[in-house]
């Protein structure tokens, strides 16, 4: 069917949104998704909280809580800023993070685990499942909101891009596209969320934009949202017939790091506060607090003329809410302990410090134990440099200056902000500062972006009408990192000695989509028929490393991401678990997904192996 429409969608740990990009009319609009404010109180809002509130079943009449869309039989959770609201009223049943779950290595996302820390025993759902009921809420949303503007839209006709933060693995963009199928959602492309943050700069900038980068220009997409902190480079190149080109070149690493973290430090400084002046919160009254010292930082940002915002959190006594704790945000503490504490001016040299604490220690999310922005910034930007210094290809791209490879870190001559976190013009300016101070002159000029929460839905829009029309600009990306398949060293064993692991590049850092590698030079002994296992291992900064290419004791150089054991089909006349002689193939499928192909050299018998399967 004809594509007439794309649908970019930005799946957010905090809140996501929804773009329109009308193929017929060229028309992009911002689409308001109805949710619940309150029961029987349907709102339009441009954003959807990703939160989902399970309530009981005698909580609520269920016709309060049906959406236009809903039927009669319907019993839903609640999607959106009432879930978020009431959620921090009963924190038991609210759902949170779900985004970030599904990156956790050490939990299965398809298991019902939130909400996570609940003491509730039933209804509880996964990871997996609450990214598919925010995706069906928006595609519903979007579907009604038209509908009420009177047009119609099949979803057959229709492209939909899908974000992911670039440092997102395998496994978890997988579950992202498994999800959005799951939701109804039928022609799907993952896109990373910094390269649609450019698209929409290039769409706000139209033609323009080419005169506001220039060939050698690396462009620093810094995108900080309600849970995550994200960083790509992207490099601005002459293509030889004098049009600019652009390659991501660099990503970070997947940060718990953003808003949520700066409203919690706020709530801290907030309660040390009241309880100087002799008033005490317990834990419900405290969750309070996070989200109106969250509502008060929103304002003393958009509004610099006030010196302080008030603060107001239900106090409990005979009756649900006896009444109110009042307190006051001050302009002098939103600076220093978001602006100063999450950015401080810190030097290139220093590093996140890792957490040395306890053994034993609360299972959850892998928060980041360094809290201070900075220094993951300047973590990636060192580890960045090592990365081009390590590729020919890449020192291409960023062009044959040797005093930027002579430097400690990759220097970024332009900045694109992105994520709510940049909203305010206070942290735009400090990321600037920085910058320019590491740099010992001026600061990187900054590229004015779309609107900071909603530019990755527009971003997306835009790319799913290029990918349709074949025009307008690409960023050459490919994988984000070089994946590795781990080798046992064939050595005769030594008593008390561990032999080291080797690993064999399979796929080379930037492999394009429907692109496959075979190594036909070497063979390689596959163990059918009985279990065995495979260990995957990758690596941010080894962007030289090319297939086939082995790595020696890859447990110290590379980082292992994934396990599999897994039972392979016998071959007939082959005893099990005896090895057969294979070619190894790896493929990157259109979706960005990895498989690894294995070909029996004295047959056609092949045996597939997906990247993104783990198990723990």
């Amino acid at each position: 069917m004809e594509k007439t429409f794309t649908l970019g969608i930005d799946l957010g740990t905090t809140n996501s949104a929804v773009t329109l990009c009308d193929l017929r009319s060229g028309e992009t609009r911002v689409v308001e998704v109805a949710q619940l404010l309150a029961p029987g109180q349907i709102v339009e809002r441009d954003t959807l909280p990703s939160a989902l509130y399970l309530p009981h079943p005698s909580e609520f009449a269920p016709e309060a809580l049906r959406l236009p869309w809903h039927g009669a039989a319907d019993a839903p959770g609640i999607v959106g800023v009432f879930a978020r609201d009431r959620g921090v009223q009963v924190p038991d049943r609210l759902v949170a993070s779900a985004k970030s779950w599904l990156s956790n290595l050490h939990m299965d996302p398809r298991s019902p685990i939130l909400p996570w820390g609940s003491t509730s025993a039933e209804g509880k759902i996964s990871p997996f499942e609450a990214s598919r009921r925010y995706l069906e809420h928006l595609r519903e949303g979007f579907l009604h909101a038209e509908r009420r503007a009177g047009r119609e839209w099949s979803m057959d006709a229709g492209q939909v891009v899908i974000t992911v933060p670039a440092s997102f693995d395998e496994v978890a963009r997988k579950l992202t596209a498994d999800a959005a199928v799951a939701a109804g959602f039928n022609d799907v492309v993952l896109l990373e969320e910094p390269q649609a943050a450019f698209y929409a700069w290039t769409d706000r900038a139209g033609a323009d934009w080419r005169t506001q980068v220039k060939a050698g220009d690396i462009v620093l997409v810094c995108d900080v949202g309600g849970g995550t902190s994200d960083f790509s480079l992207i490099a601005v190149s002459d293509d030889g017939q004098g049009n600019l080109d652009l390659a991501r070149i660099s990503v970070g690493e997947h940060l718990l790091l953003g808003g949520d973290n700066m409203d919690l430090a706020l709530a801290y400084s907030l309660q040390a506060k009241l309880e100087a002046e002799g008033r005490e919160l317990d834990d419900w009254q405290f969750l309070a607090l996070v989200h109106a010292a969250s509502q008060a930082k929103v304002a003393l940002f958009e509004n610099t003329a006030l010196a302080q915002a008030p603060v107001a959190i239900p106090s409990r006594g005979s009756g649900l809410f006896a009444g109110t704790i009042s307190t006051t945000l001050e302009r002098a503490t939103l600076d220093s302990v978001v602006v100063d504490g999450f950015f401080a001016l810190t030097g290139i040299d220093e590093l996140p410090q890792e957490d040395g604490g306890a053994a034993l220690q609360e299972f959850g999310l892998p928060f980041e134990a360094d809290a201070v922005v900075s220094k993951h910034l300047a973590r990636f930007l060192i580890r960045s440099l090592e990365n081009v210094k390590a590729s020919e290809a890449l020192r291409r791209l960023v062009g044959a200056d040797e005093a930027l490879l002579a430097g400690a870190y990759l220097r970024p001559t332009a900045v694109l902000f992105n994520g709510g976190v940049f909203k305010a013009t206070a942290m735009r300016e400090r990321v600037l500062q920085l910058l320019g101070a590491w740099g010992g002159g001026p600061a990187p000029r900054e590229l004015e972006g779309f609107q900071p929460d909603l530019a990755v839905a527009k971003g997306a829009a835009c790319y799913g009408r290029s990918r349709i029309s074949g025009q307008g600009i690409r960023i050459r990306a490919g994988t984000a990192r070089s994946y590795y398949l781990g080798l046992e060293v064939s050595r005769p064993a030594v008593p008390g000695v561990k032999l080291p692991v080797k690993a064999l590049c399979v796929v080379p850092q930037g492999m394009e989509e429907g692109s496959a590698h075979t190594i036909e030079d070497r063979q390689f002994g596959l163990v059918i028929g009985k279990p065995a296992v495979f260990r995957f291992f990758s690596s941010e900064i080894r962007g030289g490393d090319v297939v086939g290419l082995v790595v020696g004791n890859a447990e110290k150089v590379l980082e292992e991401t994934s396990k599999l054991e897994i039972t392979l089909p016998p071959l007939d006349g082959v005893p099990a678990g005896q090895p057969v002689p294979v070619r190894l193939q790896s493929v990157v499928t259109e979706l960005g997904n990895l498989e690894l192909w294995m070909q029996h050299t004295a047959s056609e018998r092949r045996w597939k192996v997906e990247f993104q399967v783990r198990m723990e």
